[in-house]
């Protein structure tokens, strides 16, 4: 199946950074959300971003105008019925996702494939939600989308051989590194990186170090670009909570039960970069 037109469920920073790829190379992409701020908020920020490229010589003028001129914005689901794939960006939260792909079955065109960026949920239970399980899957792209190069593809028990090809195919052409995952919870990176970022809240917590030099010691001593806990920040601590409870629910190991300060944080509304507050604090 050649894929002519994408669609995306959610602007928020995967979202929208999910659009900017696909403009960028000149596929046609619909982004929605449910409110008028969060598209324009979207919106602004694929401007922002490839305005920054503009100014690092990375890209003409007039291929940034040529991919705003891509991206067109939506509060309505309805906008996405002629997309060929349909990527759903919104918050890690499996019964707003199910409810999601049951409506994104009923609107979108027969032939269309259904995609879920989800970091841990099953694919295999999203899917069922649909009268299509053969043609969803899931996509689960890394943040900063833009420039970071894996896509992990995950196959649920009814995923076709020509979905997996098509998605596989649009990923290359997205300038992307796609892996071939199995249906598990967590998937490949997030089953080994939240229990790692995990530790190390329990390592803060125990007072063994302090958040800075918890991360320190990781840059320094495992030559990581970032600490774990600035990382949580930068993916949100609610995120990282949210993995790490697919993982204890899905494997039922206490080595996967989530740190009691990382529910507390998520409780205080402690939030990360996102909320201003996290492991540190931002301005």
């Amino acid at each position: 199946m050649s894929i002519q037109k994408i669609g995306v469920v959610g602007a928020g920073t995967m979202g929208n950074g999910i659009a900017q790829s696909c403009a960028v190379i000149g596929i046609p992409v619909v982004m929605t959300d449910i409110a008028q701020a969060a598209v324009e908020r979207g919106l602004k920020t694929i401007d922002g971003s490839l305005e920054r490229l503009v100014k690092k010589e990375k890209l003409t003028a007039e291929a940034k105008a040529r991919a705003m001129g891509l991206v067109r914005t939506s509060t309505d689901t309805a906008a996405l019925k002629d997309c060929d794939l349909v990527i759903e960006a919104a918050t890690e939260n499996l019964e707003l996702k199910l409810k999601l792909f049951a409506a994104l079955d009923g609107l979108a065109k027969p032939d269309a494939i259904i995609a879920s960026n989800t970091s841990s949920i099953s694919i295999t239970k999203l899917a069922a939600a649909t009268k299509r399980p053969d043609q969803v899957i899931g996509m689960h792209f890394f943040n900063p989308v833009p420039m970071m190069q894996l896509v992990e593809l995950i196959r649920g028990l009814a995923t076709s051989d020509t979905t997996y090809a098509s998605v596989e195919a649009v990923t290359k052409q997205l300038g992307k590194t796609p892996v071939k995952v199995k249906n598990s919870p967590g998937f490949v990176v997030n089953r080994m990186l939240c229990p790692m970022i995990n530790e190390a809240v329990f390592a803060l917590s125990e007072g063994l170090a302090t958040a800075q030099e918890i991360d320190d010691a990781m840059k320094l001593g495992c030559n990581h670009p970032i600490g774990p806990l600035a990382l949580c920040d930068l993916i949100g601590v609610d995120v990282e909570l949210a993995v790490m409870q697919v993982l204890y629910e899905g494997f039922k190991d206490s080595k996967y039960r989530p740190a009691p300060l990382l529910v507390e944080m998520v409780e205080a509304g402690y939030l990360g970069r996102k909320s201003g507050r996290g492991f540190y604090t931002y301005g």
